[in-house]
C-alpha cells in the first residue's frame, strides 16, 4: 500500500539577478552566466521569462534533507557563478525597486508565445514563487489530496511571504506576487474534480479550444504536474532565508501525509468553497503571519499563531514519522523572527529612521536580501541562528 513514506520531494525556486553595487535589477545579465550554471549542475540551473530572473530545481529527493542539501548547493553555485559576473542573486518575490517596464523576456519559443499570447500582463512577471513537487504516482489519489489540502494553501503562504515592496513602494500587503500573478488566466485556487478523468476532460477541452497546448498551462496554486506524476503546491512566495522554504515544505509535506492517513481510514478533511478559501488566502496576502485567518469549522478569525500551534500538533505524528518534526517545529520560529516581509518592512523603516533618504533605504532591504538569501545557518524554534 503507498504510503507518506514512498513520498518524493523536489523544489523549484525563481531567483532574482541584481547588481550587488546599485541594488538593480539585472536588464542582460549575460549569457555565459547561465551557460556556466547550466554546466556545473547538470540542468538543475535554467532561465526563466524575464532575463532578470534564474530558476533551480533541485532532485528528485527521498527526504527533507536531502532536499535541502541540494538546494544549498544550488544557491551556492548561483551565487559564486553570478558573484564572477559582477551580479549577485535574491530569493525575493519581488525587488524593493525594479520596474517592469524596464525588464526583457528571455529568448525561446515558449517565452516568445508567452509574451505575445499574455501581451502587457506578462510584462510585468518580475514575481518570484517556490514551486513544491510532491511525488502521488496514482493519478486519481494525486486528484483527490489537491482537493482537500487546498483548505491549509492560505496558511503556507503566509509563512512564506517575501514580497512587500513593488516598483519602489510599500504595497501594504506582504505577499505582493500574487496581486501580480492573479492577473494572468487560470491562476488562483483550483477547481474540484472528482476524478482524474474529469480534470482530464477539462484540459482536453481547452487544448481541443486551442486556448492552450499543455496542462502546464494551468497556473493555478496547487495543480497536478503536467511534466512529472507529482502534486505541485505554487502558492508560495520563495522564502529569502532557505530553512524557512525547507519549513514550509516540510509542512506541506505532512499536511498530505496526514490526508492520506485520513483516507485509508475511509476519512477525509472537509472541503470547503473556494469562496471561503479564498478569503483566509487574501488575508494571508495582506497581513501575512501578523494577522488572522478564519477557523471555518469554528467559524470565526483566529489569530495565525493559534492556527499554527494546531498545524503543528495535526502534523506531529506524520512528522515524526517521516523525520522532519524539528523542521516543522521551526515555523514557529518564523513567527518569532518574522517572515521575509516582515523583515525586509524592518530593514527599510530602519534605515529611514537612521536618516537614509527612500533610495537608500531600498536598496539597503536588497544588500539584506543578497546576505540572507545565503543564510544557510539552521535556526532554533526561536528564530535565532
Amino acid at each position: 500500500m503507498f504510503s507518506a513514506h514512498d513520498f518524493t520531494i523536489g523544489i523549484e525556486e525563481e531567483h532574482l539577478l541584481v547588481e550587488p553595487g546599485s541594488g538593480a535589477l539585472a536588464v542582460e545579465p549575460p549569457e555565459a552566466l547561465l551557460q556556466e550554471c547550466s554546466g556545473l549542475m547538470g540542468g538543475q540551473i535554467n532561465p526563466e521569462f524575464l532575463r532578470c530572473q534564474i530558476e533551480v530545481s533541485t532532485r528528485v529527493c527521498g527526504n527533507l534533507q536531502e532536499v535541502r542539501a541540494d538546494l544549498v548547493n544550488l544557491r551556492k553555485a548561483v551565487s559564486e557563478v553570478a558573484s564572477r559576473h559582477g551580479l549577485a542573486p535574491i530569493a525575493a518575490s519581488t525587488h524593493p525597486f525594479g520596474r517592469w517596464s524596464d525588464q526583457r523576456h528571455s529568448s525561446g519559443e515558449r517565452y516568445d508565445r508567452l509574451a505575445r499570447d499574455l501581451a502587457g500582463v506578462a510584462r510585468r512577471l518580475i514575481i518570484c514563487g517556490m514551486h513544491v513537487h510532491v511525488g502521488i504516482p496514482d493519478e486519481d489519489l494525486r486528484i483527490d489530496l489537491m482537493n482537500q489540502v487546498s483548505y491549509f494553501l492560505p496558511h503556507l503562504l503566509a509563512l512564506s511571504t517575501s514580497s512587500p515592496f513593488w516598483q519602489g513602494e510599500e504595497t501594504g500587503l506582504q505577499s505582493f506576487r500574487l496581486s501580480v500573478f492573479d492577473s494572468l488566466p487560470r491562476t488562483g485556487l483550483p477547481e474540484r474534480f472528482e476524478s482524474w478523468g474529469e480534470y482530464q476532460r477539462m484540459v482536453n477541452r481547452l487544448m481541443q479550444a486551442g486556448l492552450i497546448e499543455d496542462a502546464t498551462k494551468l497556473w493555478w496554486d496547487i495543480r497536478p504536474s503536467a511534466r512529472y506524476p507529482t502534486l505541485e503546491m505554487r502558492v508560495t512566495d520563495v522564502c529569502t532565508r532557505l530553512d524557512d522554504g525547507i519549513s514550509v515544505t516540510a509542512m506541506f509535506v505532512c499536511l498530505l501525509a496526514v490526508l492520506l492517513r485520513l483516507k485509508q481510514k475511509n476519512q477525509r478533511w472537509r472541503v470547503y468553497a473556494n469562496t471561503l478559501i479564498d478569503e483566509n488566502r487574501w488575508l494571508a496576502q495582506r497581513y501575512g503571519t501578523e494577522g488572522k485567518l478564519v477557523d471555518f469549522g469554528k467559524g470565526e478569525a483566529t489569530p495565525y499563531a493559534d492556527l499554527l500551534e494546531e498545524l503543528i500538533e495535526l502534523t506531529r505524528e506524520e512528522a515524526q514519522a517521516l523525520g522532519c518534526l524539528a523542521e516543522v517545529e521551526r515555523t514557529r520560529g518564523i513567527l518569532k523572527r518574522g517572515t521575509s516581509a516582515q523583515r525586509q518592512l524592518q530593514v527599510y523603516r530602519s534605515a529611514l529612521d537612521a536618516g537614509a533618504d527612500k533610495p537608500e533605504a531600498l536598496k539597503a532591504v536588497v544588500d539584506w536580501l543578497i546576505a540572507e538569501s545565503m543564510n544557510f545557518t539552521i535556526p532554533d524554534q526561536e528564530g535565532q541562528a
